[in-house]
């Protein structure tokens, strides 16, 4: 199956809702309430944020959806089509991740996803990341920040704190 990886542009805005909206889906029934990713706007994020879309046989399967930052490089949502999991997808856009970090000069990856979204903590953490800190939204939404210096895990908290930013809760 051949596999594309693209960076997306303001034509992709209606595939990169419909893969997210599916992708979250599952998380519903465990949290209650749709995570952020869910509700975000893409028309507009797709200007402020880069998007690397992976294809497999013409078809999105998975995004990425970064930010680079002063100081490092947020992942800020990961999505894999529901029909398109445990084939390594998403490991595959997080280590282009470290790519477009180190390209940019950055050593630093962060990203936050809900507590309760285990799996995908399991997952941060195999790959190197390690947690930050733990926030409790006012939602009452306890989300795990984790970090990943390239070469190594972070084993120290840190001062990180961008409560504005969109993310998996």
């Amino acid at each position: 199956m051949p596999v594309l990886i693209r960076r997306g542009t303001p034509a992709d805005v209606a595939a990169i809702t419909d893969l997210t909206m599916r992708a979250y889906a599952k998380w519903l029934a465990l949290i209650g309430y749709e995570p952020l990713p869910m509700l975000a706007d893409y028309a507009v994020a797709i200007h402020e944020h880069r998007f690397d879309l992976l294809e497999a046989d013409g078809v999105l399967a998975a995004l990425i959806e970064t930010e680079l930052r002063d100081d490092d490089l947020l992942i800020i949502n990961v999505a894999v089509s529901p029909d398109a999991q445990k084939r390594g997808h998403g490991r595959r856009l997080m280590a282009l991740a470290e790519q477009i970090a180190t390209e940019a000069g950055r050593s630093t990856l962060r990203l936050y996803t809900n507590e309760r979204f285990e799996e995908n903590i399991r997952l941060y953490a195999s790959l190197g990341y390690a947690q930050e800190r733990l926030e409790t939204r006012a939602n009452g939404a306890r989300v795990v920040h984790m970090g990943k210096q390239m070469g190594s895990s972070l084993t120290t908290s840190g001062p990180y704190d961008r409560s504005g930013d969109r993310d998996q809760s």
